[in-house]
């Protein structure tokens, strides 16, 4: 007859939720400490609080950090389908909506968590809120897991799903990472992503606020680094939008390792420069008598038009066309073609949706994603140097991770 296993799952994230659960339905006794008062409020900020669950493709080339090889394991063992068929069983059904994302059919991140919450009470998961674990030790075949002023717990076996360090708010600040490293295992330089990008500019703050639909790259010695489109948001401090969040990685890779970076801003995408330039100059020399304002009013957003004209090299907005000088006026078609700012950094950890980095992969069994140092410790989640873009992929590398060490947590 087997002994049932003792597992300690320490984070409370979807991560660590899936890993307790699939562990508590293959027979282990689960304690899942988690140090704010609930477990999972993360999810609940995740697609603007409707949580973008997964998304029906899921392309290794989404996510970055960890060998392609060493992604591909987990998601081919745990994949979008056996994930949707899942949540559907626990009563969660999803929908698919734009570019592959997958939503509860509810349409409420709080539904998707109190959900999870029902399936961990049924499965006997004893959750331990208030439990912030500072110490992991190896003791014998087992561990022991110190909380601050509080018990240790012992276990067989540890998931460690603690995240990494973005949102802090919501109980990530980076005690796991130490914890393992304090193991061994090498913590691959973190910073944040899914993030805002800060660039350099004097016109910001009159641009802020502005929404356009457009495409942005981040370029770092002359090489295109990556480029998204979408809806992009110009604010006081640089630029925020789905395509910013995607653009981070690249960017705050470039700051971490202080290699200079400007983002490449395109306000009409579907014009060439050619074309830009065309009808330009064909506004400027059909309406001598009107200001530079006036003139280019219906190109672009109101209020881009003063910093453009400025940053071309005008002296302001009301100069006569007639006044304006095919040198200047071909850098201001420049400027509509492509605009760029230097990048000074990203925002903060508090408004980041994603740790970049964390625990080398060569350090971790793919297949089982038990650590090759520690016998008997599972690493998952956000822990792992593994990040993906925006559009559910990160929550499906909780989901995918966690089931996968869950379940071989407990045998």
């Amino acid at each position: 007859m087997s002994i049932q296993k003792r597992v300690v799952v320490v984070g409370g994230g979807g991560a660590g939720i899936m890993a307790a659960l699939a562990a508590a339905e293959r027979g282990a006794f689960v304690t899942l400490l988690e140090r704010m008062e609930k477990p999972g409020k993360k999810i609940l900020v995740c697609g603007n609080g409707r949580c973008n669950i997964t998304n029906a493709s899921q392309e290794v080339s989404r996510f970055h950090g960890a060998p392609p090889d060493f992604i591909d394991a987990v998601l081919k063992a745990y994949p979008v389908k056996k994930t949707i068929d899942y949540l559907d069983s626990i009563g969660l059904p999803c929908v698919e909506e734009e570019m592959g994302r997958m939503y509860p059919s509810c349409g409420q991140a709080a539904s998707v968590l109190n959900v999870l919450r029902y399936e961990l009470d049924r499965r006997n998961v004893r959750v331990m809120c208030g439990a912030d674990a500072v110490r992991l030790t190896k003791k014998g075949a087992g561990f022991t897991v110190d909380t601050v002023n509080g018990p240790i717990y012992e276990a067989d076996r540890v998931i460690m799903a603690a995240g990494g360090k973005a949102g802090p708010q919501y109980g990530s600040i980076g005690t796991g990472l130490e914890m393992v490293r304090a193991l061994g295992h090498k913590i691959n330089p973190v910073f944040p992503v899914l993030v805002q990008i800060n660039l350099q500019s004097a016109f910001l703050k009159e641009m802020d606020g502005v929404r356009f639909e457009g495409s942005a790259a981040v370029i770092s010695q002359g090489k295109v680094l990556r480029e998204e489109s979408g809806e992009i948001q110009i604010t006081d401090y640089g630029i925020s939008g789905i395509p910013a969040l995607d653009l981070s990685r690249a960017a705050g890779e470039c700051v971490y390792y202080k290699r200079d970076a400007q983002l490449e801003m395109r306000l009409l995408p579907r014009r060439s420069a050619q074309e830009i330039w065309a009808d330009v100059w064909g506004r400027l020399t059909s309406r001598p008598d009107e200001t530079l304002e006036r003139a280019l009013t219906g190109i672009v957003h109101m209020k881009l038009i003063p910093a453009l004209i400025q940053a071309a090299g005008f002296k302001n907005q009301h100069v006569p066309c007639r006044h304006a000088p095919e040198p200047q006026a071909r850098a201001l078609a420049g400027l509509l073609h492509k605009w760029t700012f230097p990048i000074t950094g990203t925002q903060d950890w508090t408004r980041a949706h994603v740790t970049a980095g964390g625990v080398d992969a060569s350090q971790i069994d793919p297949a089982t994603l038990e650590s090759k140092l520690v016998p008997g410790l599972y690493l998952v989640g956000e822990i792992v140097d593994v990040d993906g873009d925006c559009g559910g992929y990160n929550l499906q590398w909780a989901w995918s991770s966690g089931r996968v060490a869950g379940e071989h947590s407990a045998r």
